[in-house]
Formats: C-alpha cells, sequence, structure tokens
C-alpha cells in the first residue's frame, strides 16, 4: 500500500480515490474507479440517437431547394380551390369532450384486470369494483348536469 492512503487500494488513483478518501469512506481493495465496461454500449447508442436525427435535419435544410412562392404555399384539397383558411378555429365543447372521453376510457381499462381475477378477489373486489364504478358515474352525472357532453 502506499502512503498516505488510510490502507485504501486503488487501481489507478486519481481524483476519484482522492475524493474518497476526503469523505473519509472505507473502500474493499478490489474496488475499481474506472466506469463498467457494460455501459459503453449504452452511452454509444445514446451518442448515435441523438446525432442521427440532428444530422439528417441539418444535411436536409442544406440540401433542400427554398424557393417558396404563393401557389406552393397553399393548402392543398384534391385539386380544389380551398373554401377558407384552414387554421380555423375549434369549439371548446370539442376538446372537453375530447378530454373526458380520455378520462373516462383510460378509467374503464382499469376494470380488465379485475375482470380476470374477480374470482380470486372474492367480495373485497366487488367492493372495489362498486366503489370504482360509482365514482366514475358520479363523475359522468357532473358531467352531464354541467352540459359538457352536449354537442351543439
Amino acid at each position: 500500500m502506499r502512503a498516505g492512503t488510510h490502507g485504501v487500494s486503488f487501481l489507478g488513483g486519481g481524483f476519484p480515490a482522492l475524493l474518497l478518501i476526503a469523505l473519509g469512506s472505507r473502500v474493499s481493495p478490489c474496488y475499481s474507479v474506472r466506469m463498467p465496461s457494460g455501459y459503453v454500449p449504452i452511452f454509444i447508442f445514446l451518442v448515435i440517437a441523438i446525432l442521427f436525427p440532428v444530422v439528417l435535419i441539418v444535411a436536409a435544410k442544406l440540401i433542400r431547394p427554398s424557393a417558396p412562392f404563393r401557389t406552393k404555399l397553399e393548402a392543398y384539397e384534391c385539386g380544389i380551390k380551398a373554401a377558407s383558411d384552414s387554421r380555423g378555429r375549434y369549439t371548446v365543447r370539442f376538446y372537453i369532450i375530447a378530454i373526458l372521453f380520455v378520462i373516462f376510457d383510460v378509467e374503464t381499462i382499469f376494470l380488465f384486470p379485475w375482470a380476470v381475477r374477480y374470482r380470486t378477489l372474492g367480495w373485497f373486489g366487488v367492493a372495489e369494483v362498486a366503489v370504482f364504478l360509482t365514482i366514475l358515474i358520479v363523475g359522468y352525472i357532473w358531467a352531464y348536469k354541467k352540459g359538457a357532453l352536449e354537442w351543439v
């Protein structure tokens, strides 16, 4: 062992060894400061995953022709002239109904695990589903009374 390492032997020493010594931790003699080689493929894949789209986007921007004109910038509607601006505003009710659909649809997915295991759950499972469906039905009733389910 080297002098001044407080009984800690490192493969290579360096900054990590000094940091561990400064923090007062005791490390077994077989400790390796180097990064495990199992992570190298993950980091290579990460670099490729980041660089690939960036390089392709930059290459496409450099290669593509850039000559915008009025006809080219118009919305294409099957060869027919556009009747109005395609960036029209939707009513808020459309978004509310869409969000309600997603919420209640996702909640019904939680019934499948219960349906698969209902025999093993017994009456406790029936009580759980009854509470769940009660909350779901109360939510539907609240949305209906607020008028959120009316389209027009």
